[in-house]
């Protein structure tokens, strides 16, 4: 049954990887819309439910090992989705093990450093799930699509000529490495969502007043940039996506199967992982008989030894 599960997973992500080495047009290459053959929202819970599980089960595993971590990069516009995203996929692992990182605007001081700090700071710890809600891909994007940002970081001159998105992908890819060669596995997450699914959800957050909160003028001025973006985008993952660290394209138009495929991705990275629970050396095992032996001892009368312990009579059986 594990197998057959995994084998589900493994086929049902593998239409929103972005092949390493492909030359990537967003609008020609992914639906916002897709389903993959899903056709109602009741469906997808149950999917999404059985993602969820497999996400507490290694996410155990993953602490307890204490070896390795995961980094989730979650890229998106506004209204796609990513916050409700992290609380639906995330919502059945234990959450001293996840951190979830959100970077805004940087400040004056993140401005005067290297602009890949910020992001090196913040990592997982070993045996933790990072998310980064947005993350070190905003410097070829955002900065991108508004190069005025380039002045801003205080690069010298020669930095900021044409050749900086080319350097900064490699810096990128090359960082990427290295942090899967440390045991940091690197799950990359867009949400892909339609420029008239994203102008429905910004209207629904005008016209409800418990969404208000969600809105915000900027949100309408970074739509004005759709185009640029779409080409940012396409760019990004033409040069990013690569075999250490692949980009995967979710389809947002739909929030429930954004979900679904959002965990189903996070959660094939776990099993690709397969974390282990530790194994006791001889001397670990002696002091846990040893402690055993004594909590025995402390039983009450009437009480058995070890509730927990197989009767005598069972194991013969």
């Amino acid at each position: 049954m594990a197998d057959d599960i995994t084998k589900r997973i493994a086929g049902f992500i593998e239409p929103f990887q972005v092949t390493p080495g492909s030359h990537v047009k967003l609008a020609k290459d992914f639906d916002p819309a897709f389903k993959a053959g899903i056709q109602k929202k009741k469906d997808g819970v149950g999917l999404l439910d059985d993602g969820i599980t497999i996400l507490a089960d290694y996410q155990q595993r993953l602490a307890a090992e204490a070896t390795r971590g995961v980094v989730v990069v979650l890229q998106a516009l506004d209204a796609a989705g990513k916050d409700g995203t992290i609380r639906h996929v995330m919502s059945g692992v234990n959450p001293q093990g996840v951190r979830v990182e959100s970077f805004k605007v940087p400040s004056a001081a993140q401005l005067g450093q290297d602009y890949l700090r910020r992001y090196q700071e913040r990592l997982p710890a070993r045996g933790e799930i990072g998310i980064f809600n947005r993350s070190h891909y905003e410097e070829v994007l955002v900065v991108r699509v508004h190069p005025e940002n380039l002045v801003a970081q205080k690069l010298p001159p020669d930095a900021r000529e044409h050749h900086v998105w080319k350097h900064r992908y490699h810096a990128i890819n090359e960082w990427e490495r290295y942090l899967t060669e440390n045991g940091f596995r690197i799950v990359k997450l867009f949400l892909n969502l339609s420029k008239e699914e994203q102008r429905k959800r910004f209207l629904r957050r005008i016209d409800l007043p418990e969404h208000n909160w969600k809105f915000s003028g900027h949100d309408v001025q970074e739509r004005r940039h759709w185009d640029a973006y779409q080409d940012a985008f396409s760019e990004m993952f033409t040069h990013t996506s690569t075999e250490w660290a692949p980009w995967y394209v979710i389809p947002a138009d739909r929030k429930w199967f954004a979900r679904v495929a959002a965990a189903a991705v996070i959660a094939q990275a776990l099993i690709d992982i397969d974390p282990r629970y530790p194994v006791l050396g001889d001397d670990a095992l002696r002091d846990l008989q040893a402690a055993k032996r004594e909590l025995e001892d402390e039983a009450p009368d009437g009480a058995p030894a070890d509730p927990f312990e197989t009767p005598a009579m069972e194991r013969a059986a």
